[in-house]
């Protein structure tokens, strides 16, 4: 197809505010391309709770855009991890030279993200829910369910897991799958009891449900709770239940772990950040058609175990970016971004998958674990098995030729 009837991309449209719409957005302006941001909610969501990972490869994808070190002056850097299956602890490796992950308030991230995007030139259009696109041989029109609409040479989907622009690439498109528990994080004051190392991360494996725990900066414990639920909710359905009897539910399902129990009795309703339904997305058999294409959550969304899921968001971003830069349509850059960025993400993906089944082993599988421990360390490549995840490093400069080049 010929540059002149299918002209070098230079405007966006970006529908989403989270994490991947003002990375994608602030990449795309640094490679000379105009994007617009276009988010759902009324305002910046600043006041979501909870926390995320960012990996080291999340990080260096920031750094493209000079949004690292924002997120490292807000957040908590874990420099180990530790395993823990009844009173059986084990220390896991750890890689060499790489920094460590850093834990950050969604909402904080959410603020670094929109602020630096602003600063570069990215406009921001609050109140602006999609409900539809039309397609012109050369342009796409958002329409919103305001009245108005945006026309761009591309649109894209930056709209999480319950994403409306995926529905319109392809409307049998598959919807994110429920990993069967419900999430939660609570903050506690430490006390001699309840002490753990700074810098250290523990992934718990109680006799119900999984958690894990660390020492924030400000001296409190952080804990994550994985609830085993069958029923799915939604975050309104869950934080429309009050948090007294989520927690009448946590301590329940925590007695008798240590410290898991102390940490469900000490959390307040006042220091419980209801956080959701775990997701994590199938395959997606299209990524793009036409003039629309989707980024981070909207195509792949690995389960929380992974500790990847905003940095692949980031990642996928910048990718996206580095293709409409250098390809010459739309159409041959979208095909190239998805080259370089599917085999990645669905491997991470069915890890987390695998982690998920472990979450709640049931009687008989936490004795398998608390005897298979010992080996499972002995055996485990750890730098075979996170080093390719974690030293990930997109070559900016490089010009994206066909999904093969550094960084792919």
């Amino acid at each position: 197809m010929s540059t002149a009837t299918t002209p070098k991309v230079r405007t966006a449209l970006v529908v989403g505010g989270g994490i991947a719409g003002p990375v994608v957005a602030t990449a795309l302006l640094k490679a000379g391309i105009q994007a617009t941001v276009y988010e759902a909610y009324p305002t910046l969501a600043e006041g979501i709770g909870g926390g995320l990972a960012i990996a080291p490869n999340g990080l260096a994808a920031l750094g493209l855009i000079g949004a690292d070190d924002a997120v490292r002056a807000l957040a908590t850097p874990v420099t180990g991890t530790v395993m823990a299956v009844g009173g059986n602890t084990r220390r896991l490796p750890s890689l060499a030279d790489v920094e460590p992950l850093q834990i950050v308030g969604r909402g904080d991230l959410h603020r670094v993200l929109h602020d630096r995007a602003a600063e570069s030139g990215v406009r921001f259009e609050y109140g602006k829910r999609l409900v539809g696109a039309i397609e012109g041989p050369d342009s796409v029109t958002a329409k919103f369910d305001d009245g108005c609409t945006a026309t761009a040479d591309v649109l894209i989907g930056a709209d999480g897991v319950r994403s409306s622009v995926r529905t319109l690439i392809d409307p049998e498109a598959p919807g994110a799958g429920y990993a069967g528990m419900l999430s939660f994080q609570g903050y506690v004051d430490a006390a001699p009891d309840l002490d753990p190392e700074p810098g250290i991360m523990t992934f718990a494996f109680g006799k119900r449900a999984y958690y894990l725990f660390w020492k924030m900066a400000d001296g409190r414990v952080t804990w994550g709770a994985n609830l085993p639920s069958k029923q799915y909710m939604s975050l309104t359905d869950a934080r429309s239940i009050p948090s007294e009897q989520w927690l009448r539910t946590l301590r329940e399902t925590y007695a008798g772990d240590l410290p898991g129990e102390l940490l469900a009795n000490r959390t307040t309703a006042e220091n419980l950040d209801i956080t959701g339904a775990i997701h994590i997305m199938p395959p997606v058999p299209h990524w793009h058609r036409g003039r629309m294409v989707l980024v981070g959550d909207a195509v792949h969304a690995p389960s929380n175990s992974t500790g990847q899921g905003a940095s692949l968001a980031i990642e996928s971003s910048i990718q996206l970016a580095r293709c409409l830069r250098d390809l010459p349509d739309a159409t041959s850059a979208f095909r190239a971004y998805e080259r370089l960025r599917r085999e990645r993400v669905e491997k991470i993906t069915k890890r987390g998958a695998r982690t998920n089944s472990a979450k709640t082993p049931g009687p008989i599988g936490r004795k398998a674990m608390h005897a298979l421990m010992p080996i499972f360390f002995k055996v485990m490549n750890f730098e075979k098995v996170m080093g390719r995840e974690q030293r990930y490093q997109i070559d900016w400069d490089a010009a994206a030729m066909d999904g093969t080049s550094v960084g792919g």
